[in-house]
């Protein structure tokens, strides 16, 4: 029997491709590892969507072949920098044995064999308008919670984005499907389930001929085991009066809005081609925190687009300080070949996208670091996800996605993952809370 490791970077949609991936070779015959020493094959799983996720899947990729030296056979580039440099990659990194695009992942056993028997420079790029069908998984997340996609592709075309190119057109995926899914990972003992899309506030359109998104919630709700449900990805022009108000009365659905607001400036948003105003958005998180009061809301935010002003700029800046969004991530503008902003003039140096970033990023650690202040002596729900070096078991609260949001650490024994405690929040940090176990 052959070992497979498998590395997978960028996005929780990555993520789900990884696990369904690793579940066809498990299901024909590999054995999967995750000591990349003992594998016969690795897979790279990777990012292309901006600069530095580039950069960080050559890296790996160049650090999974020094495995070539001892046990590993063949090298396997997957996902989107695979679909978009299919070429490139295996002309400047011989080590690579095959390069999968995303639309091919249901061959990836038969490509696994051809890179065993001998065959080198593998190119597999199917089309990537495919429609997903339900498929199993190895989880690679803790077993108490799973990322759900509900559907593939995006019809947005942000002009700074190069997803729609690798992923193709929006495409939702059978609610049935979904379900049966679902339904799955609850019997594996799934707790939590996070939805995600590139745009999951339109799922269904394609499918159905209307938005879905809270007829799939309100189904979702009543899979027995199911404790929490978190959906991600929420464009704001998409985000209804009817999914705030399914959001506002279910006792699964978290109060957590993720919304990519990306800008603020009407001129800056234009430009983004994003199809939502300065005013609009106001309106909407006046409109969420009017109607669900402890909602938390998640962003992310661009500097330095083409032709970002200084005033701009200070009213993004302003935004923020005056609408005090309890999430901020916040980036620098990546230049992206093929898409239109690489094209615009006005193009901004980076030491002043590195300084805005810089300037946004401290005003945001004092909104965070003020709210956590205002939790202390509050008992909050927090979901535990493990137990950290020091002993301390850690968990996340409503307003808490795995891995990009904030932890609570708690002082106690006898903790499992997946537990649902009250804790009593005891001490703030800028983006960390610590607490103590309740007993009810």
């Amino acid at each position: 029997m052959f070992n497979v490791g498998f590395v997978s970077l960028g996005c929780d949609k990555n993520r789900v491709d990884a696990e369904i991936m690793l579940s066809l070779l498990s299901k024909n015959g590999y054995n999967i590892t995750n000591k990349e020493e003992e594998a016969d094959v690795i897979i790279v799983n990777t990012c292309g969507f901006i600069e530095s996720a580039k950069m960080e899947s050559i890296e790996t990729i160049l650090e999974m072949a020094k495995n070539k030296e001892g046990r590993c056979k063949s090298l396997i580039v997957t996902g989107c920098m695979a679909q978009r440099y299919k070429d490139e990659l295996l002309k400047e990194m011989p080590e690579i044995d095959a390069v999968v695009g995303v639309g091919s992942y249901r061959d990836i056993c038969n490509i696994v064999d051809r890179t065993l028997k001998g065959d080198k420079g593998i190119i597999k790029t199917d089309s990537i308008d495919y429609i997903l069908d339900m498929e199993e998984r190895i989880l690679t997340t803790p077993s108490h919670y799973a990322y759900l996609k509900i559907a593939e592709g995006c019809n947005n075309n942000c002009s700074y984005c190069i997803i729609p190119k690798l992923r193709g057109k929006f495409r939702s995926k059978k609610m049935e499907d979904i379900l049966n899914e679902a339904n799955s990972l609850a019997n594996m003992g799934v707790k939590e389930l996070i939805l995600v899309a590139q745009d999951t506030t339109l799922y269904g359109v394609d499918l159905y001929g209307i938005k879905m998104i809270s007829n799939l919630l309100k189904e979702l709700e009543k899979i027995d085991g199911i404790e929490w449900i978190r959906l991600m990805y929420c464009y704001p022009e998409e985000i209804t009066d009817e999914l705030i108000d399914t959001i506002k009365n279910s006792k699964k659905i978290l109060h957590y809005f993720d919304i990519p607001l990306q800008h603020i400036s009407n001129k800056i948003l234009r430009r983004m081609n994003r199809r939502t105003t300065k005013e609009q958005i106001i309106d909407l998180i006046t409109k969420i925190k009017f109607s669900i009061p402890d909602a938390i809301i998640r962003t992310s935010i661009i500097v330095g687009f083409p032709g970002e002003t200084e005033e701009d700029f200070n009213e993004l800046k302003e935004f923020l300080n005056e609408y005090q969004l309890d999430r901020v991530g916040i980036f620098t503008y990546s230049p992206e070949e093929n898409t239109p902003a690489f094209y615009m003039e006005d193009q901004i140096d980076d030491d002043i996208k590195e300084k805005r970033r810089d300037i946004l990023m401290k005003n945001q650690a004092h909104i965070s670091a003020s709210k956590n202040q205002k939790l202390i002596g509050e008992i909050i729900d927090v979901i535990i996800d493990g137990v950290n070096k020091k002993g301390l078991f850690y968990g996340r609260t409503y307003g808490d996605a795995p891995e990009i949001d904030q932890n609570v650490f708690i002082e106690g024994t006898n903790l499992n993952k997946g537990d649902i405690i009250k804790v009593k929040i005891t001490k703030a940090c800028t983006y960390d809370l610590m607490g103590e176990v309740v007993e009810v």
